[in-house]
């Protein structure tokens, strides 16, 4: 940052000069509100029909497909060659947010708002693809329409943007490239990790036929169901407080397990819950102790002379969990008491669990893995690129 804060200075003493986007960009249609003579930018890209695009194959291919819905793809088979556009493009879909993407190479369109720089020597388009990401929210205020929201490109074409030299400009880019590739690397990374990650869980808990198998009930000291919800409870509180500190868990997964908060217990020790009912039936994690299972959810408490909480928590990964037949599935104590398992000796669980352990830590864990980085990264990121395209704007004397 003190480079480009040196750069500026030296190149842009007494400001940057600031243009409206209709100064510096050509674009694909003409626009209402937009003076005529503004109006000699116009391009003319061959769009494809959306009933047309859905015939597309969205195999990987060396043509992007840019449409106005969520899904870009690639494809490589084309209803006919001529649909095809070549050139460098900003992309503003329809739909209500402003997912502005850029691109460089052979497209086809399917009646995506596109800009393309007029002149690269007073505008690099990729700068102004970043400029106009750190003015997401501002965009965002643009879309209208009481069907499938699209952006008010008169406004958007009124935008004002910082034009500082193409040296300056182009540095920048280089800039905020690094960490998109490093975002880039980061998420492959992850991708990887994961499959490795499946790999090695799948190679270590799958154990010879002379395994010893268990039942549910044989390895826990409680397998139990859910009550009901206590009579004093914060239903929806999110922390503990003095008042109510203990938590309630329900069926459902993730985040909306907690239901809330309540100021007693019905499980003391370390537990794996399993969502008994829906959807989500089966869905099985790890519980630290004192909390307060409610309906639908069928708690187990291992016996620690058998069976480590977190090899009981893998091992139900690779083991089949249904409910009963007809109607809505559901679990139930006696079914889930005969589920079987195999159970190594405790040093053999020691031994899995740390490996599979660094692994979860590394693919999951947003204070310390992958994860983690990744959402450092990105706010690195968003304040340089808040940092760097902040310019004073160049008074200009008539």
């Amino acid at each position: 940052m003190n480079h480009f804060e040196e750069l500026i200075k030296q190149n842009c003493p007494q400001g940057v000069e600031f243009k409206h986007l209709w100064e510096v960009t050509a674009w694909d249609k003409n626009f209402k509100g937009i003076e005529k003579e503004k109006q000699i930018k116009i391009l003319s890209f061959k769009h494809v029909s959306a009933s047309k695009l859905k015939t597309l194959d969205s195999s990987e291919g060396d043509i992007k497909l840019l449409s106005t819905g969520k899904f870009d793809g690639w494809t490589n088979k084309i209803l006919a060659e001529d649909n095809v556009n070549d050139g460098e493009v900003i992309t503003i879909p329809s739909g209500g947010s402003a997912n502005i993407k850029y691109y460089h190479g052979r497209f086809v369109d399917s009646g995506n708002l596109l800009a393309s720089s007029i002149d690269n020597s007073i505008l690099n388009l990729k700068y102004c693809f970043y400029f106009l990401l750190e003015k997401n929210y501002l965009i965002e205020s643009y879309f209208r329409g009481s069907g499938v929201k699209h952006p008010d490109m008169r406004k958007l074409l009124h935008l004002k943007i910082p034009v500082p030299s193409i040296t300056i400009q182009k540095k920048i880019v280089d800039y905020l490239d690094t960490f998109t590739e490093l975002d880039s690397n980061l998420k492959e990374e992850l991708k990887i990790r994961k499959r490795q990650y499946v790999h090695y869980k799948n190679k270590l808990l799958t154990f010879q036929e002379d395994i010893i198998l268990k039942t549910l009930d044989e390895v826990c000291l409680s397998v139990s169901a859910g009550g009901d919800v206590p009579k004093k409870y914060k239903k929806g509180q999110k922390t503990p407080s003095k008042e109510f500190p203990f938590p309630i868990f329900a069926n459902a997964v993730g985040i909306k397990g907690l239901y809330g908060f309540s100021d007693g217990y019905r499980i003391e020790h370390e537990a794996v819950t399993i969502a008994a009912r829906g959807a989500k039936i089966g869905y099985h994690t790890i519980r630290k102790p004192k909390f307060t299972p409610i309906i639908r959810l069928i708690t187990l408490v291992p016996n620690k002379d058998i069976i480590m909480t977190s090899f009981l928590n893998y091992i139900l990964d690779m083991t089949a969990i249904s409910g009963t037949d007809g109607g809505i599935p559901q679990l139930t104590v006696p079914t889930v008491k005969k589920i079987k398992i195999p159970v190594p000796s405790l040093e053999e669980q020691e031994k899995i669990v740390d490996i599979l352990n660094k692994f979860d830590a590394l693919i999951n864990d947003i204070s310390e893995g992958i994860p983690a980085e990744i959402t450092l990264r990105r706010k690195q990121y968003k304040y340089y690129r808040e940092k760097i395209l902040t310019f004073e704007e160049k008074v200009m004397v008539a």
